[in-house]
């Protein structure tokens, strides 16, 4: 069976094993934590996730620590307090997410405010299954409908049952969305680009109105899931809430169609699994979506377009960061050349319903 946990392939940056031991070790009380090491996960382009394991201690004993990119280029984008809110509140629900164990709101600590949660045991599946997991088309199958449903039960739960009413202002959600986007593009961008500006401009001409308000997770996808290394099909944990708040659910859809590249498509693949026989297509995750949510998908072409857009401006912002070494030696070569490809795909599924 593969192994089933995040890697830790680097050393701590903006997490000192010197700070982060002392303290949790006061938080959470219990001295075992005043040694620890602290090790940085290769996963995510934006905020930082840590391994903290105490001293003598196995993987089993050791925790997760969030925090913001060293020297955040947009820190409006890292909020770790609405990160740890969102976690706790679902904690209770169906949907799968870490349990949190402190917040630290005093920048004076690590230089910038960070959360930590219990590591959760699952496989990080990034861009191949791992040797002797999910062999057959049925058990790919069965991941691809695992996420959907999953995202379906965020979906539907009442954000003011779990004490998430406030946690966004679902009316005009969308308008807002592609001005802030849009913002973001502007704030962060490269070089002139008229398509990009063209495709949000179109965008906000064609906003579709929203059926339902619910919870959003905002970045969606199979990489941002712990799998049960058991059984594939199991979510064990739902992770990168950063852009979680209360708006239109279809937003997530778009999302993920985003990082679901099919078998035999020359769009550029940001991950080849789910091109692996067995996995649903993007229309079968569609219909399997629009049947358990009983939301109508007529406008999802609008929705697909949105998430080029604002996958591309989320790439025009880690090129941003990476050129003012804000990306904690994360490698961002080549980003930049894929903003123009996502804009023209964003462009096709707005004016041709290429999905």
């Amino acid at each position: 069976m593969p192994e089933a946990t995040l890697r830790p392939v680097s050393s701590a940056v903006g997490a000192d094993p010197a700070v982060v031991g002392p303290y949790l070790a006061s938080v959470l009380g219990d001295p075992r934590w005043r040694e620890v090491t602290v090790e940085l996960i290769a996963a995510g382009m934006s905020n930082l996730t840590y391994v903290v394991t105490p001293a003598g201690g196995t993987v089993d004993d050791a925790v997760i620590l969030r925090r913001p990119p060293t020297g955040a280029v947009l820190a409006t984008a890292h909020d770790m307090a609405r990160e740890h809110r969102v976690i706790s509140a679902l904690g209770p629900t169906a949907v799968p997410v870490p349990r949190t164990l402190h917040l630290c709101t005093d920048p004076e600590v690590l230089g910038a405010p960070f959360y930590v949660m219990e590591r959760v045991v699952g496989l990080h599946v990034v861009t191949d299954l791992p040797a002797g997991y999910a062999d057959r088309p049925e058990q790919r199958r069965a991941i691809g409908d695992g996420l959907i449903d999953v995202l379906a039960d965020l979906h539907s739960v009442d954000p003011q049952a779990v004490g998430l009413g406030d946690f966004g202002r679902p009316e005009g959600f969308l308008a807002r969305q592609v001005r802030r986007w849009s913002g973001q593009w502007d704030a962060t961008r490269d070089r002139d680009r008229p398509a990009m500006d063209a495709l949000a401009a179109r965008l906000a001409e064609t906003v579709p109105a929203t059926q339902r308000a619910g919870i959003v997770h905002g970045d969606y996808r199979l990489d941002n899931c712990l799998l049960d290394p058991e059984r594939p099909g199991g979510i064990r944990a739902v992770l990168d809430w950063e852009m979680s708040t209360l708006g239109d659910p279809l937003t997530d859809i778009g999302m993920l169609f985003v990082y679901w590249p099919e078998a035999g498509e020359t769009r550029p693949v940001l991950s080849p699994v789910t091109t692996l026989p067995g996995f649903p297509t993007r229309r079968e995750i569609a219909d399997r979506y629009a049947a358990r949510s009983g939301l109508d998908l007529g406008d999802l072409t609008w929705y697909v377009g949105f998430a080029y857009f604002k996958f591309a401006a989320i790439v025009a912002g880690i090129v941003a960061r990476s050129a003012a070494g804000a990306m904690a030696g994360k490698d961002t070569s080549g980003y930049a050349d894929r903003i123009d490809p996502c804009v023209e795909l964003g462009r096709a599924a707005l004016e041709d319903g290429v999905l």
